[in-house]
């Protein structure tokens, strides 16, 4: 990236809006929450600014620093915040940005042309939820410093004097824990991941990240920015061809820049970017995208013939089967819908991107004919398995799902009607079914047994999905549909629990379970239904008390206290001998699996709300969740196996963090 010079950046082109007083008193306004989300928030509110920076042309270099002492630094080599009196407040430009809020160069009059800051709250956000805050800036060879205590300033800013440090704005803070109750530890992994597509989204720009507390230290620079970003996403995935599409082109006062690359799975995966912030809900810039895709196959395939005459034409999601592709566009003003940044609203973004798209993508066909003969090769199997799974669905997916008629006759239902108070338990057997429906409260609790593995369905398309007996029993239950008729609002029950075998098997079932769920409703995750529950692995019968361990260290817990108790008693313990008969222990019984528990058994440890353990699935990363399926479901062995192999002594499906 080349650094520009030119220098039209001072005290006039930034606006003040409003005060800061609110931030303190309803800090979750403005960063969300006071948890670890919020905690993190800040540091990227701060490193925001300095990617603005590095966007707009004028810095190269952006450091982070996790200190010992709980504080973060982020410096940067880009202008530096303005020093000069600005004229509304009477104070330093620099004192303005950090103590009012509403103050940045991001409102217009030329500081940034493209920001992903939209509010100008973030740095005196930041301000005035930590302890302490030191800002040093370095305009011209020379060095300036102030530093804030909660938002206020602890002394006017102080010109230091000549300095070889490199010009920037380095910041330094501390958060208030009187704010963060929770926690005020940062989390090296969530920075490094942030950083990193940060780093992928602005290409040329060197990243580093370094952790003083573990002398942890990462670096990330990307010549190819979101090129490279495509080909780490299609890591562990045969891919349709190496080459990756990319165009970069401005469009009036925006910038449109698109990269893609085919694979050979069933699933689409398109992140929308705007201004560098990531747009999940979409916007106008993935309804152009998408249009432009949809238009240009189509033509290309009725012009090379590879769609004959009489067929009709391949639909969205033909087109997007294997796709992974990044779009981001950059531009003076974005239109968001709320202040979670979720969706993008401006309207001409999509004649860009579709103007942008429609040129270049039809180049490209042009150019790479074997390429363009596979895309299309690949959307017409999904058109021809889109077709066959239409009927399968419409066999499976009835309008009046919840009259239960078409409901599954495996399927013990509750009574209740009521989503919001309904369980649907998803049970490994036969077996452990019957315990389960008799120990069950039939009220509010729904058992569906399973019999042996349900589909892996990360290979296979929606066809063959829909001719397996399993996974049309759970859709049928769950009342949501499938594919395009997918409707989360019909959902039977507001908690959709997996209960498995405590071993191998049941880890795998689970597994199977949370890649459907992920793949194709993933709505329901995100709308928190979806649990697994632990079961007991021990019972411990002391005369006519029982207690059950989840966990062997949980059962030696038990057994050190039993034996205690005993001690006290006055009995004489020998440690060298049988420490289960001397804590008196008439049972000792290890569950291999649910069908070995009576009802009353599963009822109490497992089913009864006052006592059970329940493990509630989120996506906290979807890219990460998307990477775990690929290498543990997929066709690739080799990473599965490598994968397994290096964490196999100690790795639980809870440690997939997915």
């Amino acid at each position: 990236m080349v650094k520009q010079t030119k220098d039209s950046y001072d005290g006039s082109q930034i606006q003040v809006l409003e005060g800061l007083e609110p931030v303190r008193k309803r800090p979750g306004m403005y960063i969300g929450s006071t948890g670890f989300d919020g905690l993190h928030h800040l540091i990227k509110e701060i490193a925001d600014n300095s990617i603005d920076e590095a966007i707009a042309g004028f810095a190269t270099k952006i450091n982070v620093i996790l200190q010992d002492d709980g504080g973060v630094t982020i410096s940067d080599d880009g202008r530096g915040i303005p020093v000069d009196k600005h004229a509304k407040t009477g104070l330093s430009t620099l004192e303005t940005v950090l103590t009012v809020l509403h103050a940045g160069g991001k409102f217009g009059g030329g500081g940034y042309k493209v920001s992903s800051g939209l509010h100008g709250v973030g740095s005196s956000v930041v301000n005035a939820l930590s302890t302490k805050l030191v800002a040093e800036v370095v305009i011209n060879g020379e060095l300036y410093s102030i530093e804030f205590a909660q938002g206020a300033s602890l002394r006017p800013m102080k010109k230091i004097g000549k300095t070889d440090r490199p010009q920037g704005t380095t910041i330094t803070f501390y958060p208030d824990p009187t704010i963060f109750k929770e926690t005020i530890e940062f989390d090296y992994e969530w920075v490094v991941n942030y950083l990193r597509h940060q780093a992928y989204l602005t290409k040329g720009v060197y990243v580093a990240v370094r952790d003083e507390r573990t002398k942890q230290r990462q670096a990330f620079y990307f010549e190819g920015g979101i090129q490279s970003y495509v080909k780490h996403l299609n890591i562990g995935k045969d891919v349709v061809s190496d080459s990756v599409f990319y165009v970069e082109k401005q469009v009036e006062e925006s910038m449109v820049e698109v990269a893609i690359q085919y694979n050979e799975t069933y699933v689409e995966m398109v992140k929308p970017f705007a201004n560098n912030v990531l747009t999940p809900d979409g916007g106008t810039h993935l309804i152009g995208f998408r249009s432009a895709m949809t238009r240009v196959i189509n033509d290309y395939a009725r012009k090379s013939s590879l769609l004959k005459e009489k067929e009709d034409n391949l639909s969205g999601d033909d087109i997007r089967e294997g796709l992974t592709a990044i779009i981001l566009v950059k531009l003076p003003d974005p239109q968001f819908e709320g202040q979670t940044k979720n969706k993008l609203g401006n309207p001409e973004v999509r004649r860009y991107v579709e103007q942008v798209m429609n040129e270049y993508f039809s180049y490209y066909l042009e150019e790479n004919p074997n390429v363009a003969k596979k895309i299309v090769g690949k959307a017409l199997l999904a058109a021809r398995a889109r077709k066959a799974a239409r009927a399968a669905r419409d066999n499976v997916i009835r309008k009046g799902a919840l009259d239960g008629l078409s409901l599954p006759g495996k399927l013990s239902d509750c009574s209740s009607k009521d989503p919001s108070e309904s369980e649907l338990y998803i049970v490994e057997g036969d077996s452990a079914g019957g315990s389960a429906k008799s120990g069950r409260d039939s009220r509010t609790q729904a058992i569906l047994p399973l019999r042996g593995k349900v589909l892996n369905v990360e290979r296979a398309r929606l066809d063959r999905m829909l001719g397996n007996n399993e996974i049309v029993s759970l859709i049928k239950a769950m009342g949501v549909g499938i594919s395009d008729q997918f409707d989360v609002t019909g959902l039977r029950y507001h908690r959709i629990i997996i209960m498995t075998d405590a071993d191998v098997d049941g880890s795998h079932i689970s597994t199977l379970l949370l890649t459907f769920f992920f793949r194709y409703m993933q709505e329901v995750i995100d709308g928190g239904y979806v649990y697994l529950a632990k079961p007991p692995l021990f019972l411990l019968r002391q005369g006519t008390k029982k207690e059950y361990a989840y966990s062997d260290e949980e059962r030696d817990e038990i057994l050190a206290r039993m034996v205690a108790e005993r001690r006290e008693k006055g009995i004489v313990i020998d440690e060298t001998a049988d420490l289960t008969k001397q804590a008196g222990i008439t049972l000792l019984q290890r569950y291999k699996g649910l069908g070995e528990m009576d009802a009353e058994q599963l009822w109490d440890t497992t089913m009864n709300p006052e006592n059970r353990v329940l493990i509630q699935v989120k996506v906290e990363d979807a890219e990460k969740s998307d990477a775990i399926f690929t290498k543990l479901m997929g066709d690739q062995v080799d990473l599965r196996k490598s994968f397994i192999q290096s964490r196999a002594k100690s790795l639980s499906l809870e440690d997939l963090d997915i």
